[in-house]
C-alpha cells in the first residue's frame, strides 16, 4: 500500500512516494518462463509470468498508448509465444494487447453525482449506456444525497423543506420489490434520511446490493482500493487547526457526534456535519485508488477550466475570489491521500480537473468522456441569474458561512484526476464511465473490508464521541504506532474469506416500508439497533457505540 501525501495537510508526517520502475519495462528484469517449451505445452499457463514490476510497467505503458517506448526484446517474445500457444508471429501492438488481456483485465465502473433518490432513472441510464457500447457496468459509484428513504417516518429526518419531501425509488430496493442490478456504493451529503445512515455508521448494506461506505471508510472491491467521507463541511462543527498539525497546546471545542433521534431543528442538519474524527482517521489511510466525497475539495476549481464553469455556473464567482467555495479538510485529505480518481457532487454541474501535488502551473482538463450525454454550454434558465448562491442547491438557514482558508505544503509528485458530476435530471452530465486495470476481475465484484481500515477503526474506537464533548487526539506518530499494533491484530483475526463483507454483514431490514408506520406516519421514527452494525463491532471485538440493543445500553 503505497503513501504519497505530505504531513501537513492533516497532521505532521512526511511519508515516502514510491514510484513505478519503469526501467522494468524495457528488459531490465527477469522472466519467469522455460523458453524451451513448445507453444502447446499444456504446462505453460503456469510458467508464462513476467515479473509484476516488469507486467506492472509494460501494461501501463501500454495504457497509456506509450507504444514506441516499450521495447520488446526476446524474453517478451517468448512470453508472447507462451501466451498464444501457437508459432510465433511478429510482435504488433494488438497482439501484445491479446497477450496482457490473459493477465490483466478492465472494469466498468459508474459514477453519479447527486441521486435525490432517483434510482430508476440512474440504472436505465446505465442499461442504455451498456446497450448502446456493448460493454457490462460493473459497479456503481454515488457520491451523496442518496436520500435512502424507507417510509414516511425517515423523511421527517431529512433535512428539506416539505416541498422536497417525497418517498421516490429507494424504498422498492429496500423492501425488495426490486433489485439493484449493479453492486452499488454509495456515501452520504447534506440532504439524507439521516437516522438511517447513522444506523450504518461504520458502513453497511442500506438495501441488497447497495452498499453505504458509512460517515467515512475504505473499502475494496475486486481489489480497487475506495475510500470516502460522507457529509459537508461546517466549521462549527468541525474545528480543526488552521495549518492541520495536531498541537497540544491548542484547546478548542471539537465537536463529537451529540445527536440522538428524534432530531430537533439544530440537530437535523449537524449530522451530516463532517466530524474531524472522521478526517484524521482517513488521513492515516495509505492511497487509495479512488475518494468519494459530497462537498467539493477547497480550490479544486484552480486546477480546471475555471472560466468554463463560470461561464456556466456565474454565480459562483463571489464563493471563489474569496476562497469559500469546497472543503478546506477535504483539500487536507486529497493532498495528503493523493488518490488516482477524486469524485464529488454537491455543485450540481459536471467539472474536471488535474490537481498537480508538486510546484507546477494551474492547467485546465478539458477531457470528455464519450459514454456521457454531450450537451452544449448555453446557459440554463437558473445559470442566467447572477446571485451569490447556487439555485440547485436546496439551501438551509446554517448553510453560508465564511470558510479559513488553510496553509497547504508543497506536496511530492503525483496527480489526481478530480471529477465532479450533476444531479440526475434529463439531458444534465450526472454520470461518467470510467475504466481501469486490475489483475482479477470477478463476477459478481467481489467486496471486500480494508484491513487498513479496520485496523484504523479498531484504534481510533476510543475517541468515537457521541456527545458534544471530543476527547483529545493522540499526536500523528502515537497514532501510527496504534494502527500499525491493530493492524497485526486484523492480520491474525481477520483474514482470508473473513474479510468478505457478505462474512458478517447481511442486509436486514430495521424500519416498515411505507403503508406501515400506523399512526405515528408523519412523526420521527423510533430507535433501531442495525445488525449488520452489531456484526461489524463483533467482528473487530468492539463496543457497539451506535445502536446498541437496549439490553446492553
Amino acid at each position: 500500500m503505497t503513501r504519497r501525501g505530505t504531513a501537513d495537510a492533516v497532521w505532521s508526517r512526511d511519508w515516502d512516494v514510491r514510484g513505478l520502475n519503469v526501467g522494468a519495462a524495457q528488459g531490465q528484469s527477469g522472466l519467469d518462463i522455460d523458453e524451451s517449451l513448445p507453444g502447446d505445452d499444456p504446462d505453460v499457463e503456469g510458467k508464462r509470468k513476467l515479473s509484476d514490476i516488469r507486467i506492472d510497467a509494460m501494461y501501463k505503458k501500454l495504457w497509456l498508448n506509450d507504444f514506441k517506448a516499450c521495447e520488446v526484446d526476446s524474453q517478451l517474445t517468448v512470453f508472447v509465444y507462451g501466451c498464444c500457444r501457437s508459432t510465433p508471429r511478429p510482435v504488433t501492438v494488438e497482439l501484445l494487447l491479446d497477450c496482457f488481456n490473459h493477465l490483466f483485465h478492465d472494469m466498468k465502473i459508474a459514477i453519479e453525482g447527486c441521486c435525490h433518490g432517483e434510482l430508476d432513472a440512474i440504472y436505465k441510464h446505465i442499461k442504455n449506456l451498456e446497450l448502446k457500447n456493448g460493454y457490462t457496468v460493473d459497479l456503481l459509484l454515488i457520491c451523496g444525497d442518496f436520500q435512502a428513504v424507507r417510509n414516511y417516518q425517515d423523511l421527517q429526518c431529512m433535512a428539506v423543506p416539505n416541498k422536497y419531501k417525497a418517498l421516490q425509488h429507494f424504498h422498492k430496493y429496500y423492501t425488495c420489490e426490486k433489485e439493484a442490478p449493479i453492486l452499488t456504493i454509495v456515501i452520504g451529503g447534506n440532504h439524507e434520511a439521516s437516522n438511517y445512515m447513522w444506523e450504518l455508521y461504520h458502513g453497511g448494506w442500506l438495501a441488497p446490493n447497495i452498499y453505504f461506505l458509512g460517515h467515512a471508510g475504505c473499502v475494496q472491491v475486486n481489489g480497487i482500493r475506495i475510500a470516502g467521507a460522507s457529509g459537508i463541511y461546517k466549521m462549527h462543527d468541525f474545528k480543526l487547526g488552521e495549518s492541520y498539525s495536531y498541537d497540544p497546546s491548542i484547546t478548542q471545542s471539537v465537536v463529537g457526534n451529540h445527536e440522538k433521534v428524534p432530531y430537533d431543528a439544530s440537530s437535523i442538519r449537524s449530522i451530516y456535519h463532517i466530524r474531524e474524527y472522521n478526517v484524521r482517521r482517513l488521513s492515516l489511510l495509505s492511497t487509495p485508488r479512488i475518494f468519494l466525497s459530497h462537498d467539493w475539495p477547497q480550490s479544486v476549481e484552480q486546477y480546471g477550466d475555471l472560466a468554463g464553469l463560470l461561464r456556466r455556473k456565474s454565480f459562483l464567482r463571489e464563493d471563489i475570489n474569496s476562497g469559500k467555495l469546497g472543503s478546506p479538510p477535504l483539500m487536507g485529505l486529497l493532498r495528503t491521500l493523493q488518490p488516482e480518481w477524486w469524485f464529488s457532487a454537491h455543485l450540481h454541474t459536471r467539472y474536471e480537473a488535474t490537481v498537480f501535488h508538486h510546484d507546477r502551473p494551474l492547467l485546465p482538463a478539458a477531457v470528455r468522456n464519450p459514454d456521457e450525454i454531450s450537451i452544449e454550454d448555453d446557459e440554463d434558465e437558473e445559470e442566467k441569474i447572477s446571485i451569490p448562491r447556487n439555485p440547485d442547491e436546496i439551501l438551509l438557514d446554517d448553510e453560508e458561512e465564511d470558510v479559513e482558508v488553510p496553509l497547504l505544503p508543497p506536496p511530492p509528485c503525483a496527480t489526481t484526476k478530480f471529477l465532479a458530476l450533476d444531479k440526475c435530471l434529463p439531458n444534465r452530465q450526472f454520470l461518467e464511465i470510467i475504466t481501469l486495470p486490475i489483475e482479477e476481475s470477478r463476477q459478481p465484484p467481489l467486496l471486500t473490508f480494508d484491513p487498513e481500515w479496520l485496523a484504523i477503526t479498531r484504534a481510533f474506537h476510543p475517541w468515537l464521541s457521541t456527545t458534544r464533548h471530543q476527547r483529545p487526539f493522540p499526536p500523528e506518530a502515537e497514532a501510527r504506532d496504534m494502527v500499525s499494533k491493530e493492524f497485526e491484530w486484523v492480520s491474525k483475526n481477520v483474514t482470508g474469506d473473513a474479510l468478505l463483507v457478505s462474512e458478517h454483514q447481511r442486509f436486514i431490514p430495521t424500519a416498515p416500508g411505507p403503508g406501515n408506520e400506523g399512526a405515528a406516519k408523519n412523526q420521527q421514527p423510533p430507535w433501531y439497533t442495525n445488525p449488520q452494525t452489531e456484526a461489524f463491532c463483533q467482528m473487530l471485538e468492539l463496543e457497539n457505540k451506535i445502536n446498541a440493543p437496549p439490553t446492553q445500553s
